[in-house]
């Protein structure tokens, strides 16, 4: 056997899960799945001599979708005919049908004497990788005309990783790149042609123009990764769980395919990937799902949810693992046991990848990582996530620098405040995945502070659009498993302006809101909690009754989701109600477009109204996962110290620690800490260490002092960005300079033993 002929063989497997027993029962749910959607495509296509498309809801008049998701259905009917298994598994009449379609495809369609017209990813990317897949799968019956035919085509299309074909020295980064650099090296296997193979292994290293936009390497701006794990798209959009999850399948393909080849990608900082499975991806993976604050204009989706994304990145870190070294292989194959087996993974996973799952779950010497515990701030991306043992909370900000967020191509058309501090609170495996984008009300997004007016759907002049707000302070701090994190929301098309700030502990969330104004004479609310559940809402002991309610509250309780406390209490309003629309109303892309059917969902919304034209008003309130009527009612531990446009500080005691987090807006005093410029902070008093941690969210702060009000007379360990001198009344000084927002840590100790 060549070489070329063991990496198609090798290609084949990957894509249809051999060698696996088609008897195992593990595989019969996705062997049904399989051949129900290629026996519908099957049963649809149009085999008419005359016929002048394959499909009628395709008609290949000129919308580039046609073309792709043409071939996209051939390449489900070539898995089912190549897959052991199927009922179409060496269907011969199937194989002649299927040569006979990508001959029409090529002729009419798709082939290298066509310009794009439309939207280019179409063309270079989503044809061009399914008909290279096909002509994989089938590579034993094509004839070699065929074969040369269709791959010109993609020659035409994709000629190589490195540059837009439909532009002048567009060069590719990011997930475009990486899905390139795959059907380029699928390309050269399918033809045997050793120079596309290897300009599939450079275009990884971007070796054409030095490494400028290689995906081993770490970015300060723009596309890519970064060194704190963010992952940026389109140069403003958080998208770790949407191009970051493509990015990372392509990206594991090509490594597992050629590795042991003469083509073995060897670049020294491939680490950059292996290191992005647990920095970058791992802290947004909730028990299997990825978490929508990452996901962009992915979220309006309807047959590509939560679940979905979540998937194919486990899949993809198991497809890494299956060529990384150790110890990454052994942590990352336990990583991906520990998801697959409290999520939904095996639910609707393809043959290929319950294969790969299977192989974690039957290892007795394998143990299955249990879920994490941590705070991180994504400062690059203005995200925060913060993970407990039973829940985890996301939280989506925005600003100059970072998209509000992406519409476009018939897609998001009800985004307008997806990154206006917007907060996800995971308790269940349901809740963001059963039709909550098109029922949710997009007005009343949990954790955003909003102006009521009417809004047009969200729209794109071309192609896809991101929208960035004015505001520069975005971000927090981290210190340990606990974190700040704040918000100056300057809402885009009004005047409303807000200072929001939340403080992530053990078992609480602390939102503070101040500084709310505006005057266009609307309306302005504060939205607690927007929750889709037929659970019973209990607010001050007293069950809801009725659709609306509205009373000076203390304490909420919403069954099982958790409570809600509202310090020295609050005007909440509280609503009930079935949301009825359909997915189509928020995405009717040409190959993303949701069903047209009505869904319903019924929801708990619980917010404050702060009138029309507030001038400073103000908000409070906790959220307590998890926690019982009961629980709620008794929190205590939290004290709110300050919560004006000026500091907004909480004292809470964690266990036998006392934490104390604060975002100064200016300079000033809170809680016994003193800063003599803007920043975000959190002290730790645990025994005889005082631990410290800041950062500048606004990022135009040089350097900031603290000055504590007990005593510390040793340091223990500081970055090099932190000077301490300990006494009395320590100061910690930090050069906050192009720090891009990031924390900057001290600890210090109390006894005289350790001073200096």
């Amino acid at each position: 056997m060549t070489e070329f002929a063991a990496l198609r063989a090798k290609a084949t497997a990957m894509l249809t899960g051999a060698p696996f027993d088609p008897a195992d029962p593990s595989f019969a749910a996705p062997l049904a799945r399989l051949d129900a959607s290629a026996t519908a495509l099957r049963d649809t296509i149009d085999l008419s001599p005359g016929r002048t498309f394959l499909w009628p809801d395709l008609p290949l008049k000129g919308a580039s979708g046609d073309i792709s998701s043409s071939h996209q259905r051939l390449r489900t009917l070539a898995t089912a005919w190549a897959t052991p298994g199927s009922k179409l598994h060496d269907d011969a009449r199937l194989a002649t049908e299927l040569l006979n379609a990508l001959d029409f495809l090529y002729a009419r369609a798709y082939n290298e004497t066509k310009k794009e017209v439309g939207n280019w990813w179409h063309w270079e990317i989503g044809a061009s990788r399914a008909l290279i897949d096909t002509c994989l799968l089938m590579y034993d019956v094509i004839a070699p005309e065929q074969r040369a035919a269709w791959i010109r085509a993609v020659d035409r299309f994709c000629p190589d990783p490195d540059r837009r074909t439909n532009l002048t020295n567009f060069s590719e980064t990011g997930a475009n790149r990486a899905d390139k650099a795959l059907i380029v090296a699928l390309r050269g296997i399918v033809g045997d042609d050793a120079a596309k193979v290897a300009l599939a292994r450079d275009g990884l290293s971007d070796v054409r123009d030095g490494g400028r936009n290689t995906l081993f390497g770490y970015v300060t701006s723009r596309d890519g990764f970064y060194a704190d794990g963010s992952f940026v798209q389109h140069d403003t959009v958080a998208y770790t769980g949407s191009y970051g999850v493509v990015l990372l399948q392509s990206v594991s393909a090509v490594l597992g395919l050629l590795g042991g080849s003469s083509w073995e990608v060897t670049d020294p900082k491939r680490a950059v990937i292996l290191d992005a499975v647990e920095r970058t991806f791992a802290p947004w993976i909730h028990d299997g799902l990825m978490m929508d604050s990452v996901r962009g204009r992915a979220v309006s989706r309807g047959g590509y949810r939560d679940h979905d994304a979540g998937r194919d990145t486990v899949d993809a870190v198991l497809q890494l693992a299956s060529g990384a070294p150790e110890p990454y292989a052994t942590r990352f194959r336990s990583l991906a046991k520990g998801w697959v087996s409290r999520g939904r993974f095996v639910e609707r996973s393809g043959i290929a990848a319950t294969a790969r799952a299977r192989a974690v779950l039957d290892d007795p010497a394998l143990a299955a990582a249990s879920r994490p515990v941590g705070h991180h701030v994504f400062a690059d991306m203005d995200r925060v996530v913060h993970r407990r043992t039973d829940w985890s909370f996301a939280l989506s900000l925005d600003s100059k620098r970072i998209a509000a967020y992406e519409c476009g191509n018939g897609e998001n058309y009800r985004a307008w405040y997806q990154g206006d501090g917007v907060t996800y609170l995971y308790t269940d495996l349901d809740h963001y995945s059963a039709d909550y984008w098109p029922t949710v009300d997009s007005y009343r997004l949990p954790g955003t502070t909003v102006d009521t007016r009417p809004r047009d759907p969200a729209v794109s002049v071309s192609g896809t659009g991101t929208f960035r707000p004015s505001n520069a302070w975005a971000g927090g701090a981290v210190l340990g498993g606990y974190g700040v994190a704040s918000l100056e929301l300057m809402a885009m098309g009004t005047t409303l302006t807000a200072r929001k700030s939340w403080i992530c502990l053990d078992d609480a969330v602390v939102c503070l809101g101040a500084g709310i104004t505006s005057t266009d004479g609307r309306t302005i609310e504060t939205i607690v909690d927007n929750r889709g559940t037929t659970g019973v809402l209990v607010v001050d002991g007293v069950p809801a009754q009725g659709a609306e309610g509205s009373s000076v509250s203390s304490w909420a309780h919403l069954e099982g989701v958790g409570g809600y406390v509202f310090p020295g209490g609050a005007p909440l309003r509280t609503l009930r109600e079935v949301r009825t629309d359909t997915w189509r109303a928020i995405n009717d892309g040409a190959d993303t477009g949701g069903a047209g059917g009505p869904v319903s969902r019924e929801y708990v919304t619980l917010w404050f109204d702060h009138g029309a034209d507030p001038t400073g008003a103000s908000y409070a309130y906790l959220l307590l996962p998890h926690a019982t009527a009961e629980q709620t009612a008794a929190h205590a531990g939290v004290e709110i110290l300050a919560n004006s446009a000026e500091v907004q500080a909480v004292a809470a005691q964690q266990g036998k620690d006392r934490l104390f987090a604060a975002t100064f807006w200016s300079a000033g005093e809170a809680g016994g800490v003193t800063a003599s410029a803007s920043c975000a902070v959190l002290v730790r008093r645990a025994g005889d260490h005082v631990s410290l941690a800041v950062s500048d969210p606004s990022r135009t702060v040089d350097t900031v002092t603290l000055t504590l009000d007990h005593p510390a007379h040793g340091v223990a360990g500081a970055d090099d960005t932190v000077t301490v001198r300990p006494g009395r009344n320590p100061t910690i000084t930090v050069e906050l300079a192009g720090s891009r927002g990031h924390t900057h840590t001290a600890e210090l100790t109390v006894g005289r033993h350790r001073e200096g």
